[in-house]
């Protein structure tokens, strides 16, 4: 069986002031707060939402 590949998405700047489009993505990534890290599926969907907000986040 294949492992399921994951990335690690934290918040580093606030969603404050952005674009209603920039908060929804953060919201989908499941990140609520600054410096709050959560681990994703490695999808091409996150991965969208990822590089729409990507001034926002830090992916390791």
């Amino acid at each position: 069986m294949s492992e399921k590949k994951t990335l690690q998405v934290t918040l580093v700047k606030s969603p404050i002031g952005t674009n209603k489009e920039h908060r929804a993505c953060v919201r989908g990534l499941g990140l609520k707060k600054i410096r709050q890290t959560r681990v994703v599926e490695d999808t091409p969907a996150v991965r969208g939402m990822i590089n729409k907000v990507a001034f926002l986040v830090r992916v390791d």
